[in-house]
């Protein structure tokens, strides 16, 4: 009764080892046919100046606040004239938006393109597009710092 527990032990073994062996064969055969797509990183940008080619100021001294915002503007929307008083940037995901400055200098930003905002200077963003503009927006800030300023006593054009 014990060699037939045995045999049936080693039957049950090598079935299992033949069964595992073909579905790791399997397994390995699929990975080598199709295998999975890896992880792909693409930098967007990287620099230490605003759109406007100024540099950016040095860090904020403290413990550090990171804001990210999504932002949806609809065709034809025109912003106030505003300042940030903390670096921020951000990734256009669908639309264009112009950004002039009170200089009058304009810059516009296209789909899937990145913006670096300016820090400290006066400026507004128009959707001058067909569609909604969708953007990404991520801040450097400390706690009880705005985001933004508003400056409601320039009128816009």
């Amino acid at each position: 009764m014990k060699q037939k527990k045995l045999w049936m032990l080693a039957a049950i073994l090598t079935i299992c080892g033949a069964v595992t062996g073909v579905v790791a064969c399997d397994k390995a055969n699929a990975q080598v046919d199709n295998p999975a797509p890896a992880v792909k990183s693409t930098e967007l940008i990287r620099t230490s100046q605003s759109w406007d080619g100024v540099e950016l100021p040095d860090y904020l001294q403290g413990r550090p606040e990171l804001v990210a915002v999504k932002y949806e503007f609809p065709a034809g929307q025109k912003l106030g004239w505003h300042h940030h008083p903390v670096m921020n940037y951000g990734i256009l995901v669908q639309g264009e938006l112009t950004i002039i400055g009170q200089d009058g200098r304009e810059n516009t930003v296209h789909e899937g393109e990145v913006v670096v905002e300016m820090v400290n200077t006066i400026h507004h963003g128009e959707n001058r597009g067909t569609k909604p503009v969708i953007l990404y927006m991520f801040y450097l800030s400390q706690e009880g710092l705005p985001l933004a300023v508003q400056h409601p006593e320039i009128p816009l054009e």
